[in-house]
């Protein structure tokens, strides 16, 4: 089956009625990782219940953006990810509210009253367990629950869920989990690989002095997984998926000042400069190392390559 397309909305002012009236699943959503799905699960089955439309409300740029902005990179995904990541969970429609200086200083009684009820006119929200709201985080579950009642919308709260090996099903476990090379664990909570999205830049084109040419994409907000070589899937505009070999990081034997995500797509000789791909980090193979020249450099990587190729089949 395919899933549809996610309809997104930015924003909470002026929405036509068609654009409210949903059941709502509220949180940051960072990752849709399988406790988030438990979530969107509630509010799915409210929304079949309740015969209306089922939604996501969450926030860009993330509240840790503002509360935090000299934080080091965390994101997960991006807007476009996550609406592709809701599409298969049955979600009609993706709200994106800004969470600026504005929503940051809501109490929690205006957050549920202006945003959720008269903004998006919502008929059901569902909540994580440990879900706060409100400036100061003053805002729970229970609270949202009494905020419903007199503003004519229904909640329920899903409980914390784990793995039935008890791995903790959270974003904090994935982050942990990259920051391991751990991309098995990471993709047990996503519930899928963790993938990295972004437009294809010119880099300083060695790789094609040594037979190896790359699409390289900037890291920009994505939190850091553990640099290194990593087998990758790579989903390309057209839909194609390419297998490759890639390393994120910094390149100590060029000592490059941003990380980059180079990606060596295997068998494959397109031009891809100024396409947006999707790699997926399928499987961390080694550490970044530094190498005594090129040619060196060479050996390595196609021991890489064909690393790659065993772990992806």
């Amino acid at each position: 089956m395919v899933s549809k397309e996610v309809e997104v909305i930015r924003g909470w002012r002026g929405l036509t009625d068609a654009q409210k009236g949903a059941a709502v699943a509220v949180g940051a959503f960072d990752g849709v990782h399988r406790g988030h799905q438990a979530v969107i699960a509630s509010a799915r089955e409210a929304a079949e219940r309740l015969g209306v439309p089922l939604a996501v409300v969450s926030f860009d740029p993330h509240p840790r953006r503002l509360f935090q902005p000299e934080a080091a990179p965390f994101r997960l995904m991006t807007p476009d990810q996550m609406a592709r990541a809701l599409a298969p969970l049955g979600v009609d429609r993706l709200y994106l509210l800004p969470f600026d200086r504005e929503m940051a200083g809501m109490s929690d009684e205006e957050f549920a009253r202006r945003v959720l009820s008269e903004g998006l006119g919502i008929v059901h929200a569902a909540v994580g367990f440990d879900f706060t709201f409100g400036k100061g985080r003053s805002g729970s579950p229970a609270l949202l629950r009494t905020y419903g009642e007199t503003l004519g919308f229904t909640v329920s709260v899903t409980d914390r869920i784990d793995d039935a090996s008890g791995l903790k099903l959270s974003s904090s476990a994935v982050r942990e989990a990259l920051k391991a090379g751990d991309m098995d664990r990471a993709a047990v909570i996503l519930g899928r690989p963790f993938a990295i999205q972004g437009e294809v830049i010119h880099g300083d084109k060695r790789g094609r002095t040594i037979g190896v040419p790359t699409a390289n994409m900037a890291m920009g907000d994505y939190m850091r997984p553990a640099y290194g070589v990593y087998a990758t899937r790579t989903r390309l505009p057209d839909g194609r998926v390419i297998n490759g070999v890639a390393n994120l990081g910094v390149r100590p034997m060029f000592e490059i000042e941003q990380p980059l995500l180079e990606v060596w797509l295997l068998d494959f000789n397109e031009s891809l400069y100024g396409q947006v791909l999707e790699t997926e980090l399928i499987a961390f193979l080694r550490g970044e190392m530094k190498f005594d020249g090129l040619d060196a450099l060479k050996v390595q990587i196609d021991a890489d390559a064909a690393a790659a190729r065993a772990v992806l089949g």
